[in-house]
């Protein structure tokens, strides 16, 4: 797969560029609007790289701004016209939804994702027969039947590991993700050996969160941050529901889960222990690591052991009463 330059991140970066020059103009969106006889929510959504933005209603905006500047003009004309391109992921497009779309433009032209996930493997490193027990488990309507497309999407994505230059992923995990049998423990052996694999690239830092570490900042739930490295193209942050997703990108924000991540990191089994502790997993996996073939929890996990340690505890403070 060729990748070039992605079209979501150049019409973000266009949509930045022409948000400034109308607040350096001293006009409001409607005002835009009004004199160009457009609707304001078309100009609000040029500027927040919603839409594909024609090179002719650019050069309008420029007039009405007054750019004269022939370099900063024919850069913007420039840079809508490779707006209007199609990114590879288009082929796919019956099976990607509009809100998800932005989020792989966005990671084809990274510099670093920070992935923190607390239900799933990060979708960049799962193996294709975990993503396909995830695609079948799915319950969203219109998605019966496009398993194979959508693991075929994931597979492409992750393409972004190994391109020059490869990107940069840290991902931390949560212990809890490894013991939830995706598919069987075949597919789950399959996926640790993955994960180990994927610990080894130079590009590549996997910590997994232990249980053991209790309460932590991030409990309501999983997201990225999706770093470039240039001044002109923000960085943002990536959260995911059910139904679909939200994108974060004011400075204040990204900074703050950037401090998040770094806790998270903190309290993390550092990334030559996660290793060990995939290898154990894998083990309990199946046979091909020396284990049994059969699933069990590891000491201290499950429902079973809650109940005890909650007796325990309360036969203890019986006691103390007494």
């Amino acid at each position: 797969m060729t990748v070039g330059p992605s079209p979501t991140v150049r019409r973000r970066r266009l949509g930045i560029e022409l948000r400034r020059l109308r607040e350096a103009a001293g006009l409001t969106c409607e005002e835009v609007g009004e004199r160009l006889e457009w609707s304001a929510s078309k100009v609000s959504r040029m500027e927040t790289g919603r839409v594909r933005v024609h090179p002719r209603d650019v050069q309008d905006l420029l007039d009405l701004y007054d750019v004269r500047d022939d370099g900063v003009r024919e850069g913007l004309v420039g840079v809508a016209r490779e707006s209007r391109q199609r990114g590879w992921w288009h082929v796919f497009s019956d099976v990607l939804p509009p809100w998800f779309e932005v989020y792989v433009g966005l990671e084809a032209e990274a510099e670093s994702v920070r992935t923190f996930e607390m239900h799933v493997i990060p979708g960049l490193l799962q193996t294709e027969a975990y993503a396909q027990a995830i695609f079948r488990a799915a319950y969203r309507a219109g998605e019966t039947g496009t398993e194979e497309r959508r693991t075929r999407l994931r597979m492409a994505r992750q393409e972004a590991l190994t391109r020059e230059p490869p990107l940069r992923l840290t991902a931390v995990i949560d212990e809890a993700v490894l013991y939830r049998c995706v598919g069987g423990p075949e597919v789950m052996r399959n996926q640790m050996a993955r994960l180990c694999e994927a610990a080894a690239l130079p590009n590549v830092t996997l910590q997994v969160l232990p249980l053991a570490a209790g309460a932590h900042p991030a409990m309501e739930g999983a997201f990225s941050i999706l770093e470039f490295g240039r001044p002109e193209d923000a960085d943002v942050v990536y959260l995911e529901h059910t139904m679909g997703g939200l994108y974060l990108e004011r400075d204040a924000e990204v900074r703050g889960y950037g401090v998040v991540f770094e806790a998270l990191s903190a309290a993390a089994l550092s990334p030559e222990e996660s290793t060990a502790l995939l290898r154990s997993v894998a083990r309990n996996y199946g046979s091909e690591f020396g284990g049994s073939g059969e699933w069990s929890m590891p000491p201290g996990a499950g429902v079973a052991a809650a109940v005890d340690r909650e007796t325990a505890s309360r036969s203890r403070a019986a006691e103390a009463e007494c």
